[in-house]
């Protein structure tokens, strides 16, 4: 049988195979002319294998999240229906050093405006190729978000919050409005949680029916096909 090691510490690119060991009857090298081409395109074959398995692997070994974030999700609505969504992350204390060392120049801990409109230039807007990590369905119809409003970073509790809205209009109607809210990294670099308390709120919503659930979404799924991102399921329709 043979085996291959290699480091997963190293990226993909750099990846090194350590060891490349195996046992081989020395019989079959007696064996016919025919009989050795049979071995060296089994030993081929057990090659290509473990080269596959390796490339798997490290993809695997690289994907898993590195950034965690817990969310909260203000529902708003307005007199026609629903508004949009008022996001508020707040990030894991490697990332908030990271981002606090390299943006908060005074280190005052405190990230004053020219801080934060650095940061949303080269921290925040390149999520717009990723849907801002917030995958909306209406009626499971995908919403396309084209933009978001009021961003803003802090540090708060020695923790980074960034929180931003993302308009979503969806008139009301006697009859239910389903819509879903997936937040995650298609990429699973980074892990999106619902936080454990208060993780939905509502605003402007007396004028309305509205039902929601926190849940996995079945409908979607990262890495690999394994995991199922966190998503909120709200209906509403109007009293």
């Amino acid at each position: 049988m043979y085996a291959a090691l290699f480091d997963f510490r190293a990226p993909c690119s750099q990846t090194k195979i350590l060891i490349f060991q195996g046992t081989l009857n020395t019989k079959h090298f007696a064996a016919k002319k025919s009989g050795d081409i049979i071995v060296r395109k089994k030993i081929n074959i057990i090659s290509t294998i473990s080269i596959i398995h390796l490339t798997i692997l490290c993809g695997i070994a690289l994907s898993h999240p590195h950034v965690f974030v817990t969310q909260k999700i203000k529902i708003v609505f307005d007199d026609q229906g629903l508004a949009g969504f008022n996001i508020h992350w707040t990030f894991d204390d490697m990332f908030t050093s990271m981002i606090a060392g390299d943006y908060d120049k005074n280190q005052n801990e405190v990230l004053e405006k020219s801080e934060v409109i650095l940061i949303k230039k080269e921290a925040f807007s390149y999520l717009s190729n990723s849907n801002y990590f917030t995958f909306v369905k209406v009626d499971k119809k995908a919403f396309d978000i084209k933009f978001i409003q009021n961003f803003s970073a802090k540090l708060h509790d020695r923790k980074l919050v960034y929180k931003f809205f993302i308009p979503c209009h969806v008139t009301a109607t006697s009859t239910f409005k389903h819509i879903t809210i997936a937040s995650y990294d298609p990429s699973y670099y980074s892990a999106i949680f619902f936080a454990n308390k208060s993780p939905v709120s509502l605003d402007n919503s007396e004028s309305f029916k509205v039902r929601t659930a926190i849940k996995k979404d079945k409908s979607a799924s990262i890495y690999y096909g394994q995991v199922n991102p966190w998503a909120l399921f709200l209906d509403f329709r109007t009293k």
